[in-house]
């Protein structure tokens, strides 16, 4: 991460501490798109638009609210990211992961990221859940790239667990325990905006994937490097390409998305829930 990030990492964490205070949260939450009525469910809760935070890029896109959101939820102190910004935005893939970095240099020990995907297979249909066990990074780039700095983490990081087991093994208990639904499968990160081909589809089919999208990849790459442990879950927004009939549009993934709301939640709320206490990380000043 190059020197003057690590700065505008510094002044953002001092300008969201001089804001509202200590965060002292263990536990970061990522929204995706029609996924924000958590940031509403949180107590307490002191918020921060990205507008009002220095070096933070605002969403453009629609359902992305755009605020930084700490209180406490199912008992638990958390940070949220209601909304997130994306490659395709125009931004750097630096930029894309600064907020999650942020999470991380205040504290955060666990970030479970949400988003909207489309599947990649007949098996998984509009509104479903899928825990994401792996991920396959197709986007053409990776926000480690360029000089490394040791305090964030080491130079070649280890992906090989990048979606925690214990977290994931966590989700599938709390997903049985309540009833809902959930697969389980490999998230395809692409750059997007168009959406895929028929083509695209049965190709990131035959290369392993379940479920794919435009985000979240350089998410837990980042969070990965500085020792975060994660947990990452999709709503099934849409049926790749070639698998469906009619034309894709954002607002019907929008929509879809807001009819899962409530079983994503249910699942996000039942694993905050049972997740331990945790001591809040000491990051690097």
């Amino acid at each position: 991460m190059p020197t003057h990030q690590v700065a505008a990492l510094r002044e953002l964490r001092a300008t969201v501490e001089r804001s509202i205070g200590p965060v002292e949260a263990p536990i970061g939450l990522v929204l995706g798109s029609g996924l924000g009525a958590v940031a509403g469910q949180i107590e307490n809760a002191k918020r921060i638009s990205y507008a009002d935070l220095p070096h933070m890029a605002a969403s453009t896109v629609p359902g992305h609210a755009g605020e930084l959101v700490v209180g406490t939820w199912q008992g638990k102190r958390v940070v949220a990211l209601s909304g997130r910004v994306h490659y395709y935005e125009g931004h750097s893939f630096t930029q894309t992961v600064l907020a999650v970095r942020l999470l991380a240099w205040l504290g955060i020990d666990t970030l479970v990221v949400t988003n909207a995907a489309g599947s990649l297979t007949p098996t998984m249909r509009p509104a479903d859940l899928m825990l994401i066990s792996d991920h396959i990074n197709l986007t053409g780039s990776n926000p480690l790239i360029g000089p490394n700095t040791a305090e964030f983490g080491p130079r070649f990081p280890d992906m090989t667990a990048a979606y925690d087991p214990a977290l994931r093994a966590l989700a599938l208990e709390m997903a049985d325990k309540h009833a809902i639904p959930l697969h389980q499968g490999v998230y395809v990160g692409l750059t997007g905006p168009s959406y895929e081909t028929p083509a695209e589809v049965r190709m990131l089919g035959l290369l392993g994937g379940h479920a794919v999208g435009m985000s979240t990849v350089g998410e837990v790459i980042a969070a990965r490097h500085m020792g975060v442990r994660v947990l990452g879950i999709s709503c099934v927004t849409n049926l790749g390409a070639g698998l469906g009939e009619g034309v894709l549009d954002h607002s019907h993934v929008a929509e879809v998305a807001r009819e899962a709301t409530d079983r994503m939640t249910r699942l996000v709320a039942s694993v905050v829930g049972a997740l331990p206490e945790l001591p809040v990380h000491a990051r690097a000043k």
